[in-house]
């Protein structure tokens, strides 16, 4: 059994899904693992992590509209504002969604289904550059 890990950043420009599928799947390829399991985590409180349709956009557009309206950013709701009123509302979408990702390896690459891909979810209205911590253990 080996193991393997490295770190790759993730320029945000506000809320949003950021793609990062392709940036895992070559990160795997490249250590040779025929069999086995990465895991993926970010490494922030106010941003998360989702496997989601990389097809159609309206996809994502849905998610980012639903969960405006779960976690508004109204000040009058929350205690934790020093932040900035995007802050705390940050932090339940995160609590709500993962901050880690398992996905197995078969054949040399992540076993994404046909229409999934994986997403850093990034909660904040600034521009933020994330960090997402690759595990790999196979063989």
């Amino acid at each position: 059994m080996r193991q393997f890990n490295t770190c790759i950043g993730v320029p945000t420009s506000g809320k949003g899904l950021y793609e990062i599928t392709a940036a895992v799947c070559e990160w795997v390829r490249r250590q040779q693992v025929r069999t086995g399991l990465v895991t993926i985590f970010v490494q922030h409180t106010s941003a998360s992590l989702t496997i989601q349709e990389n097809a159609d956009p309206d996809v994502r557009e849905d998610l980012e509209t639903f969960f405006e309206q779960l976690a508004p950013e109204e000040s009058c709701r929350y205690r934790h504002t020093v932040e900035g009123l995007d802050d705390m509302p940050a932090h339940i979408r995160a609590a709500l969604t993962q901050t880690q990702l398992s996905i197995p390896v078969l054949n040399g690459e992540p076993a994404l289904g046909t229409w999934q891909g994986i997403y850093l979810f990034e909660h904040r209205s600034m521009s933020h550059r994330r960090t997402v911590v690759l595990h790999l253990l196979g063989e």
